[in-house]
């Protein structure tokens, strides 16, 4: 296995890292950060979160420079970026920090993206991600850190800026979506 390989599959295996410090009560206390009270161990989980998120464009960079792009890397790579997004949008709908409804249309279409991946991969052909697709992670990586840091900075000058965010990954996530079923209609038409 090489590398950039094994950074994606790092990303997957701090996933229950990071939930255990978003969800779990671990009796670390808070701290008031520009007057917002936040569990420190929210801090921890988006440390967790923002570096994991970070290893998709270093395992991407390897993949590139040291040319060792594969096809397993371009079927995990965002496969990861999906189950680590998945995880955070149910945490913050389990903290009452996200509407429910933002967080199924998102992971509804980050499951139909992998559907369409999977139908692709039997016949032998791998889809990599688009700009637009990597638009709306980031979108979502912006989004869904506000919101786990309790909107530290912008609550202290009252800008609902996680919410903002997490308005806009939703609308990116959806237009992304369209995009991307337009694009590879004939993958579903061709397995019918």
């Amino acid at each position: 296995m090489n590398l950039p390989n094994k950074i994606t599959i790092s990303r997957i295996f701090l996933i229950p890292l990071f939930m255990v410090f978003l969800l779990a009560p671990l009796p670390l206390g808070e701290v008031e950060l520009l007057g917002t009270i936040i569990p420190v161990s929210h801090l921890v989980a988006t440390g967790i979160f923002i570096f994991a998120s970070a290893t998709d464009w270093l395992d991407g960079y390897y993949a590139r420079k040291l040319n060792l792009v594969t096809n397993f890397g371009k079927f995990l790579d965002p496969l990861a970026d999906k189950l680590l997004i998945t995880a955070a949008l149910i945490a913050l709908v389990e903290l009452q920090i996200i509407a429910a409804w933002m967080a199924i249309i998102i992971i509804s279409r980050e499951f139909a993206v992998t559907g369409i991946r999977l139908v692709a991969a039997a016949d032998g052909e791998v889809i990599a991600a688009s700009q637009l697709g990597k638009l709306k992670t980031v979108s979502q990586i912006v989004a869904i850190s506000a919101c786990m840091l309790h909107n530290i900075p912008f609550a202290f000058v009252s800008l609902p800026f996680d919410m903002l965010a997490i308005w806009i990954a939703t609308i990116l996530t959806l237009i992304s979506g369209i995009d991307y079923f337009l694009k590879n209609q004939h993958i579903l038409l061709k397995s019918r």
